[in-house]
C-alpha cells in the first residue's frame, strides 16, 4: 500500500497557443520535477485544468505520465466526477494505465447527503485503487466534516484525504480520530498541518519551486520547524499570489514567464487580469532574489 508522506505536485497541463496539449512540455514538466526531488506528481487534477480535457486527451496524459515516470515516483491521478459511474470509470482507467492512487473530489453540485457519500467512495474504492478523499468545499459546494470523514476512513482502500477546507480545527480532528494520512490541500497551512500530524502536501506552488517544497515538507515531517517556517515565510508572498485568482491561472502565467511548458488556460477561465499581473510578478521577484 502506498505511503503517502512527502511533497507532491499537482501538475498544470501545459498547453499551446491553441490550447491543445503540449504533450512534450508535460515530460519536461515531469522530468524537471523528478530532477528537482519531488516526492510525488498528481496529474489531472484542480491544476490540471481536468474539467476541460477531453477523454482522449486524458487518455494520452495519462500513458504519457506512466511511461515518463517509469516508476521513480509515485503517481496519483485526479478521478473524481460528480457521477459515481463516471468516477468509477475513470478510477479503473487510472488502476488499468497503472498509477499507484487515484485522487477523488467529493462529488460537486450534486451536493450529497451522507448516505450518497458513503455509497459513492465504497464504489469508487471497490476498484482496488487506493483513494485520496479531496475535501474542496469552496470548488464543490459539501464540506466532509470530520465525523463523515471518520465514516470514510473505515472503507477498504481509502488511505488519506487531501484537505483544502482551511478549516484546522477539522482537519486536526481528522488527523486524530482516523487512520488516515492527511495532506495538505492548501500551500499556506502545510507547515502547521505537519505540526498537528500530517503527512506532507499536494502542492500547486511545487509546479514553479519543487526543491523549495521538498525541502520544506522534508525539515518539517523531521520535526527542523525553524527551518521549515523559514522557507515558508521566503515562500508566502508568492503562494497568497498563486491564488490571487483562480488556480491555475496564476501558477501558469507565472510558469509562462519563466519559460517552462506551460501557455493559456481553457476557458471558461481566462488570462491573468493586468492589476494581478503586477501582483505575481513582484512577488515572483521577492522568490527571484533570495
Amino acid at each position: 500500500m502506498l505511503k503517502l508522506r512527502g511533497a507532491y505536485t499537482a501538475l498544470i497541463t501545459p498547453m499551446l497557443e491553441d490550447t491543445s496539449i503540449d504533450y512534450e512540455g508535460f515530460k519536461q514538466l515531469i522530468e524537471f520535477q523528478i530532477k528537482e526531488g519531488i516526492d510525488g506528481l498528481v496529474p489531472l487534477g484542480t491544476t490540471g485544468e481536468n474539467p476541460t480535457l477531453e477523454h482522449d486527451e486524458e487518455e494520452k496524459l495519462l500513458k504519457t505520465i506512466v511511461d515518463t515516470v517509469k516508476n521513480r515516483v509515485p503517481i496519483i491521478v485526479g478521478t473524481g466526477s460528480n457521477s459515481t459511474r463516471y468516477a468509477v470509470f475513470y478510477t479503473q482507467r487510472a488502476k488499468d494505465a497503472g498509477v499507484d492512487a487515484a485522487l477523488v473530489v467529493t462529488p460537486y453540485y450534486n451536493k450529497p447527503n451522507d448516505v450518497g457519500m458513503v455509497k459513492h467512495f465504497e464504489a469508487v474504492a471497490a476498484v482496488g485503487l487506493p483513494i485520496i478523499i479531496y475535501n474542496i468545499a469552496s470548488r464543490t459546494g459539501r464540506n466532509i466534516p470530520a465525523a463523515l470523514m471518520k465514516q470514510l476512513a473505515q472503507i477498504p482502500g481509502v488511505i488519506g484525504v487531501k484537505e483544502s477546507s482551511g478549516d484546522m480545527s477539522q482537519i486536526m480532528d481528522i488527523i486524530a480520530g482516523t487512520h488516515l494520512s492527511v495532506l495538505s490541500g492548501d500551500d499556506s497551512l502545510t507547515v502547521p498541518l505537519i505540526a498537528a500530524g500530517g503527512t506532507g502536501v499536494i502542492s500547486v506552488i511545487a509546479n514553479l519551486f519543487p526543491d523549495k517544497i521538498a525541502t520544506l515538507v522534508h525539515a518539517a515531517l523531521r520535526g527542523d520547524f525553524a527551518q521549515a517556517s523559514t522557507i515558508h515565510y521566503h515562500l508566502l508572498p508568492f503562494i497568497k499570489a498563486a491564488f490571487v485568482e483562480t488556480n491555475p491561472v496564476p501558477i501558469k502565467t507565472a510558469m509562462r514567464w519563466l519559460d517552462f511548458p506551460s501557455g493559456p488556460v481553457r476557458l471558461p477561465l481566462g488570462p491573468l487580469s493586468p492589476e494581478n499581473e503586477m501582483l505575481v510578478r513582484y512577488a515572483l521577484k521577492t522568490i527571484q532574489r533570495h
